[in-house]
């Protein structure tokens, strides 16, 4: 059991997996050094764009319509949206392992925000007593936060509540979640640290989600002026679903100049994540334990920032919101390296478990990337697709995307379906699905979509062969 290394899981909630590229301005020195450290997964990826059922794709190595968690859980009406209880947790294994495991912020997997019921000794998920004793402790004389300016406050379409999108809060980042959960962190690992047993500390940030809320402190490291904008930041729906058009009129009236502060807010606001992490990576290096941890850093989601005039994620399949930040360093893993390998979020379970020497779970719909971990040069070829699914939020939608190389399909059941080379158009701004001469790839792509639900056992899609719902552009029996 002694050889059995620690592990220590940095999760954020809606972070863009392309601020860790070496030329992004959002300052991230602690995420740096650890990618140094480690293995950078360029083409990480979530399987769903939404918190709750990412999250428990996560925990179980499922996708959505295996784990029974397709929409956000508080939104879930009773008797849906719930984790189907059967299925295992990769904190179960670990713990039977002989790990003590424990859990800190953001939970948000299943209905009954409950983490000891999932593996996790200790619990301090923001639902819990923990964490809520914490919280009064720390704000026990403290004013209610105000926002300063830059702020903007979505207000359309016309009948909806007015709500802030970004601002400056004069709140320190040690009072708000992400310090919260930090601290519980660091008081787990100084009692774990003391003993003999292998341990794994999650720490979930709920940042930086919307709204975009820094503190001033990190706010005038970025000048607005120097922001740049993405190339797609704004651009019109010409080509796509009509529901992604709906879904940009609540950016309506939005300027250049608001779109960078909405950029400069979220990339400080993913500063002050830094900082926070970089307080338990400090306080594992002084105790000599870093070299025996296996730490890895990700997020749930991906966030839109403007994109095709949209924030936040739900509607929309494009990169922004699938794609995620994922780092790997520790014992065993290969350090100072960046692979192209793509690989989903409902995968790290398995990962971890090979890594711990624990047994596997029972079932899932990936597989462990360990090996890539050890030697990306000899395994960065093997993993070359990707399939994700989403069921909506709120409103139901279908919609399934497959990655395969360079291309992404989108299938939408809704409306037109999306096509994507993303080596020569990374932003999306050319839909291919319509094009005469892309008939022949799009039957292809479509023809393994329909493979990969076959083997997953996403039978909805499958047997959706009554005329009037036959909306895929080719059906299940269609030959490559």
């Amino acid at each position: 059991m002694a050889d059995r290394p620690n592990v220590l899981f940095l999760m954020t909630d809606q972070m863009q997996g392309r601020v860790l590229e070496p030329d992004h301005p959002c300052i991230t020195p602690n995420l740096d050094r650890l990618a140094e450290r480690g293995v950078r997964i360029r083409r990480a990826y979530t399987p769903n764009p939404v918190c709750s059922p990412a999250r428990a794709s996560l925990m179980t190595g499922l996708l959505p319509h295996n784990h029974g968690v397709y929409w956000v859980t508080h939104t879930a009406p009773e008797g849906s949206g719930r984790l189907r209880p059967e299925k295992a947790h990769w904190a179960q294994k670990l713990r039977k392992a002989g790990y003590r495991t424990g859990y800190f912020g953001k939970w948000h997997v299943e209905h009954d925000e409950a983490p000891a019921a999932y593996g996790w000794d200790v619990d301090g998920s923001m639902h819990g007593e923990r964490w809520r004793h914490h919280r009064e402790r720390v704000l026990a004389d403290e004013p209610a936060p105000s926002l300063g300016e830059p702020t903007w406050h979505q207000a359309a379409p016309e009948g909806y509540e007015s709500r802030a999108l970004y601002g400056v809060t004069d709140r320190p980042p040690e009072k708000r979640p992400m310090g919260l959960a930090t601290d519980l962190a660091l008081a787990f690992l100084d009692d774990a640290l003391a003993g003999s047993a292998p341990w794994c500390c999650f720490v979930s940030a709920p940042e930086p989600h919307d709204p975009f809320l820094p503190g001033r402190e990190a706010m005038d490291r970025y000048d607005v002026e120097d922001i740049r904008l993405a190339p797609n930041v704004g651009a019109e729906h010409h080509d796509r679903p009509g529901a992604y058009r709906k879904a940009a009129r609540a950016q309506r009236g939005m300027t250049e100049r608001q779109y960078r502060e909405a950029a400069a807010c979220y990339y400080a606001y993913i500063t002050e994540i830094d900082a926070q992490f970089g307080r338990l990576l400090e306080r594992l290096e002084r105790a000599g334990e870093l070299e025996r941890t296996v730490v890895v850093l990700t997020s749930d989601h991906g966030e839109l920032l403007g994109a095709h005039n949209l924030y936040c994620k739900n509607v929309s399949a494009h990169e922004e919101a699938y794609h995620i930040p994922m780092v790997a360093a520790g014992p065993g893993i290969a350090e100072g390296r960046t692979t192209d390998a793509r690989v989903g979020l409902h995968e790290l379970g398995p990962t971890l478990l090979e890594l711990a020497d624990a047994d596997p779970l029972p079932e899932a719909d990936g597989s462990s990337f360990a090996p890539l971990l050890r030697d990306p040069d000899a395994h960065d070829g093997d993993r070359r697709t990707g399939l994700a699914e989403y069921h909506g939020s709120r409103y139901l939608f279908t919609q399934r995307v497959y990655w395969e190389d360079d291309w992404k399909l989108v299938f939408n059941g809704f409306d037109i379906d999306e096509l994507y080379e993303l080596a020569s158009d990374p932003y999306e701004l050319t839909n291919l699905a319509e094009r005469p001469d892309q008939a022949p790839r799009l039957r292809g792509l479509t023809a393994r979509l329909w493979q990969r639900l076959r083997d997953n056992g996403d039978t909805l899609l499958v047997r959706a062969g009554y005329p009037g719902i036959r909306l895929a552009p080719y059906g299940p029996n269609v030959e490559a």
